[in-house]
């Protein structure tokens, strides 16, 4: 008399029957995007997997062709111990993979080009091709701890935690970070691309039918990198018009870089905030990482240092950071003995130096705002353009400083 099957032994062939129907309402949003680009990626995800697919199904199926055709109890299995070569087996062995990696290759070399993420787009949908004079929506980026902070300038406005876009108009995504590396990721619209501090990565994109989705952090970056989700809404014309109005007309107030410090603390959770108007340029600080004030961005660090630099007086340019200040600090930030937090300071134009020396002096019981600089010479300018104006400003060299002279 056969043993009843025990209980266990049903519950888990009761859980992979449901495993299909459990899987079935998972939304497959890769290989079901809302974007033109997106959809190009999953064909391109789709397409890869086939072709390799072409190699592994016959080789797995061959594997269990063999195992059981040649097992020990067939007798009836031919058997050849002395065989060791044939040409028309090695052609297919060595000639489908060969032709499966040359197919690969081509298509990885064409989407990776057709696909780059600072390409403009050609088109918005297949047959539709983006009209002359079209102008993207351009969004900045920012990845904040732990939260997203979205920057139109063309509108005007900003927000935290929700972006919305008109459907078939070209997006371009400019996206940065303010501390550590992060990834920002809309699976509907396209693919994925890293946010990092001091520098700028591009993203062309566009939605193509209504609906809301959902975009987060595909890179983990802390406590609240879980929750680091925003909401990403495609509307039309009018509606994306409505949003941006509504963005406006409310109470948010605006972004400018006492807000953005404020808002750049780190906080877990964050709610959707819109902000009615946003300061001129405050992105390309962001960038620079030169938003506190008196604080010199990198791209003018990278000028100095490509016109010879400033010798030992920029040993001297630095600013105190204040306590109060996000922990980001600005560019060049960093500790100095004794635990004090500083940041390379900003340059004068020659009119403006005397007085910022002169403001350097700390006042009675007061945290100075810059640094003494050991020579006023270097510190004019630098030869960076000043604004409003066609040349460059003066740049003096500092003297060397005799060996044998102690540093000020």
């Amino acid at each position: 008399m056969p043993k009843p099957l025990p209980p266990g032994r049903f519950l888990r062939l009761g859980s992979l029957l449901a495993l299909p129907a459990l899987l079935g309402g998972c939304n497959l949003v890769v290989l079901r995007p809302a974007g033109d680009v997106a959809q190009q990626q999953g064909d391109l995800v789709v397409i890869s997997t086939i072709l390799m697919l072409i190699i592994i199904v016959p080789v797995m199926a061959l594997t269990a062709f063999f195992a059981w055709r040649y097992r020990a109890a067939n007798t009836q299995a031919r058997y050849e111990p002395e065989w060791s070569h044939s040409t028309g087996l090695e052609l297919v062995i060595w000639a489908a993979p060969l032709l499966i990696i040359i197919c690969l290759g081509a298509i990885t070399w064409a989407g990776t080009h057709l696909l780059d993420p600072f390409r403009p787009l050609a088109r918005t949908a297949p047959g539709q091709p983006v009209a002359a004079g079209t102008q993207p929506l351009e969004v900045q980026v920012v990845a904040l701890d732990w939260k997203w902070l979205f920057i139109l300038p063309e509108q005007g406005i900003a927000t935290v935690n929700e972006l919305a876009a008109p459907v078939d108009r070209p997006i371009r995504f400019r996206i940065s970070s303010s501390s550590v590396m992060n990834s920002f990721y809309i699976p509907a619209l396209a693919g994925q691309i890293y946010a990092m501090p001091g520098m700028e990565s591009r993203l062309h994109a566009v939605i193509n039918r209504p609906g809301e989705f959902t975009g987060f952090s595909a890179n983990y970056s802390g406590a609240g990198f879980s929750q680091m989700r925003f909401a990403f809404r495609g509307l039309d014309q009018a509606g994306f018009d409505r949003w941006v109005a509504e963005a406006r007309s409310g109470n948010g107030g605006t972004l400018d870089r006492a807000a953005y410090l404020e808002l750049e603390r780190p906080s877990e959770a964050a709610p959707v905030r819109r902000f009615a108007a946003v300061e001129p340029g405050l992105f390309d600080a962001v960038v620079g990482m030169c938003v506190e004030a008196g604080t010199m961005c990198l791209h003018q660090m990278a000028a100095i240092d490509a016109r010879g630099g400033l010798g030992l007086a920029g040993l001297a340019n630095l600013r105190p950071v204040a306590a109060a200040d996000p922990p980001s600090g600005g560019a060049g930030a960093g500790r100095q003995p004794g635990g004090a937090r500083r940041a390379v300071a900003a340059l004068c134009a020659i009119p403006e130096a005397p007085a910022a020396v002169a403001a350097a002096g700390p006042a009675a019981g007061a945290t100075p705002a810059r640094s003494r600089p050991a020579s006023l010479a270097p510190l004019a300018g630098a030869g960076l353009p000043i604004p409003g104006r066609s040349h460059p400003a003066e740049f003096t060299a500092l003297p060397p400083r005799p060996a044998d002279q102690p540093e000020s």
